[in-house]
């Protein structure tokens, strides 16, 4: 693939769901193995809102940003997205749902044109209704299928999560 690529990823580092404490995020492992893929950009998309030290706090928070449509403002923003042909989008799902700062970074630029491509970490529910948000929010893209990979796998075994991002870039024809 030619196009100019990038990763954008939200991804948090603490106690996540089942796993305690990690000190790289799940979604970052994933957006780190799609971005070596493809030679792809990064970009690390973090909202000015702080979250709590336990799981459960971060997912009562969520669960408060999403009921109130809170949008964090974008700490360090893209100055644009023109250059890119295809954005990844990745993102863990919390409270069945992206974070709102995902929300924020697809308000925030124009994607009309654009391939753009969800991935996620999930503690069981896989991607829910992210891509249908996604296709919504990212109006005259082309949303393509995405990828949800456990946070446990992403974390415990980057054998098969290797494995996993490969097949999928292969399969969406990315790679």
């Amino acid at each position: 693939m030619s196009d100019k690529i990038l990763v954008a990823y939200f991804s948090h580092i603490g106690d996540t769901y089942s796993l305690g404490m990690v000190k790289e995020g799940n979604t970052q492992i994933l957006a780190k193995h799609i971005a070596n893929y493809l030679k792809a950009d990064q970009y690390h998309i973090v909202g000015d809102n702080k979250y709590p030290a336990k799981y459960m706090d971060i997912i009562k928070q969520a669960k408060t940003e999403m009921n109130n449509n809170f949008r964090p403002k974008l700490v360090n923003p893209l100055e644009s997205i023109a250059q890119y042909d295809t954005i990844f989008i990745g993102y863990p799902i919390w409270y069945g749902d992206m974070p709102m700062a995902v929300y924020n970074f697809l308000e925030s630029y124009n994607f009309s044109g654009k391939t753009v491509i969800p991935f996620c970490t999930h503690g069981g529910s896989g991607l829910v209704s992210t891509e249908r948000n996604i296709k919504a929010t990212c109006q005259n893209s082309n949303v393509l299928q995405g990828l949800a990979i456990s946070g446990s796998t992403a974390q415990n075994n980057r054998a098969q999560t290797d494995s996993s991002v490969a097949s999928w870039l292969k399969k969406i024809g990315v790679m």
